[in-house]
């Protein structure tokens, strides 16, 4: 339990840092750059839009800490020792399918949000990327949030 619980911990935390990472770029989508002295920012720029960097900022936080809290509770659930490992490592997948989402969907025409054309824009590679990864994610989280509340409700 110990070790997947850190193995969680790692990952929720390097989600996060990713999110983290996606605030510097929101920084740099909305100044055009850094500003090194007041008044004086050096150009940076950055791909994709404002908004796609606040979902990636925001929603790569969130993810994170859902990885961070699951592994804080994991204990707390009476699963067996292989729901364990799949709620674990389930929902590490799920938090880098949602940053690779992020970050990818940013970039992409589409958003990431299909595999073809869709009212927001044309399909590309990125799109393509982001959105394989996230597809199934979006089913496997709700599953694994109901096999956790199932198990933090159980008792032996």
């Amino acid at each position: 339990m110990e070790r997947l619980q850190r193995i969680m911990l790692v990952n929720g935390f390097l989600v996060i840092l990713f999110a983290m990472l996606a605030g510097l770029m929101l920084t740099f989508s909305l100044l055009g750059g850094l500003e090194i002295w007041p008044e004086n920012i050096v150009p940076i720029e950055v791909y994709g839009t404002t908004d796609g960097w606040i979902r990636a900022h925001s929603g790569g936080a969130m993810n994170g800490l859902l990885v961070v809290a699951v592994a804080l509770s994991l204990p707390k659930m009476t699963l067996s020792p292989i729901l364990h490992r799949i709620t674990a490592y389930g929902f590490v997948y799920v938090a880098w399918s949602f940053t690779i989402f992020y970050w990818f969907g940013n970039a992409a025409g589409n958003r990431a949000l299909t595999f073809g054309d869709n009212p927001l824009g044309t399909s590309d590679i990125f799109g393509i990327i982001g959105f394989i990864p996230a597809l199934p994610a979006v089913l496997v989280v709700l599953v694994l949030l109901g096999v956790g509340a199932k198990g933090l409700l159980s008792t032996k």
